[in-house]
């Protein structure tokens, strides 16, 4: 069997790239190992265009935006299925010297397209600890990112190009301007596969810096807020009277597993958000695949141009990937330049390895 490109891990990063190579017309072979955990399993999928306390704009947001939007909508208007869900994101005020603080930065230009000109504060009351008011952030959303890969996966395995295997990369045997894996002969081997990228003996060189997160699931009785709250964490509705709440950060004790400390962080953290009462009834730990300078991995390897990177975009997959799958494929078929911020040429220096044939 031959193919044009062999994507190995489908999470949001290599559904996302599948999908794009596929819509330029290329046979894409989509692989996935389910004994391993992904961090999209986990994650929230939450896009925001503002971040931090200091409204911070996502980087790229501007090229970013407009384009996730219609990425995910176009999607869902193909395949008629739904998992992206537009919304605004309610910042409520600490206090009053925050709300000066805030209300002195949106009149910056660059933020201002991402601000609610008016918030209806009393649709929050009924919840939300908002004594001092807050701002709407616009242009956000969530993705429902198991649907997502299910539908993904349901759309190559009617194709008769995905598998659920692992991948070993010494059973990859690279020639003059292939790869071949198990009967399939590829240009190309694009991985994809999250935070075990550090552990991928082609692209280890490159600085990971994996970081732990936790996040609840609580069922808040009539709960009536359809936007995402956020201050200090996040509260997701993902169905009526079912929240998602997150997340927490640790660059320790990297593992899957959910503690108790992190369970308790966040519940006493959305006690000072939340009026109401809440039951948590779930918990979960995932790795997000995030990098020492926060950008993303993207590139051919500099010594074997037949595999590849896609990856290493933290917290912000379901903001980047979209956008970013759109350059490499330009990349990859057109001979566009890629982001200079993210492709992986900025650490060529790194790579210590002797490899055998160079492709």
């Amino acid at each position: 069997m031959t193919a044009d490109f062999l994507i190995v891990g489908q999470g949001v990063a290599g559904s996302i790239l599948a999908w794009t190579l596929d819509q330029r017309g290329c046979s894409v072979i989509l692989v996935n190992d389910p004994a391993r955990p992904s961090a999209s399993a986990v994650a929230a999928g939450i896009v925001n265009p503002l971040t931090g306390r200091k409204l911070v704009r996502t980087w790229k947001a501007d090229e970013l935006f407009p384009f996730l939007h219609q990425f995910y909508r176009h999607i869902e208007q193909t395949l008629n299925v739904r998992f992206f869900h537009p919304k605004t994101i309610y910042r409520p005020f600490r206090s009053m010297a925050e709300k000066t603080a805030y209300e002195s930065l949106t009149d910056n230009p660059a933020i201002q397209p991402y601000i609610a000109n008016a918030v209806n504060h009393a649709l929050y009351d009924q919840f939300i600890n908002n004594p001092f008011g807050g701002l709407e952030v616009t242009q956000a959303g969530w993705l429902d990112v198991n649907e997502f890969i299910r539908i993904i996966k349901g759309y190559f395995i009617q194709k008769n190009q995905y598998a659920d295997i692992s991948v070993k990369i010494n059973e990859l045997v690279f020639s003059d301007g292939k790869v071949e894996w198990q009967g399939i002969s590829a240009k190309k081997v694009i991985f994809c596969d999250g935070a075990q990228l550090g552990e991928n003996s082609l692209f280890n060189w490159l600085p990971y810096n994996p970081v732990k997160g936790e996040i609840i699931t609580a069922v808040v009785p009539d709960y009536a807020i359809t936007s995402i709250v956020n201050q200090g964490l996040f509260i997701l509705p993902i169905r009526d009277g079912l929240v998602k709440i997150g997340a927490t950060y640790s660059w320790h004790d990297i593992d899957w597993k959910t503690t108790g400390e992190g369970r308790t962080f966040l519940e006493t953290k959305v006690r000072d958000i939340l009026k109401v009462p809440f039951e948590i009834v779930a918990q979960q730990a995932g790795i997000r695949p995030s990098t020492k300078d926060r950008r993303p991995f993207i590139g051919l390897h500099p010594a074997r141009a037949t595999a590849g990177v896609f990856g290493g975009m933290g917290t912000k997959g379901v903001s980047l990937a979209p956008y970013l799958a759109e350059q490499f494929s330009r990349h990859l078929l057109d001979g566009e330049d890629l982001e200079p911020e993210a492709n992986i040429s900025r650490y060529d220096s790194l790579l210590l390895h002797d490899l055998d044939e160079p492709a």
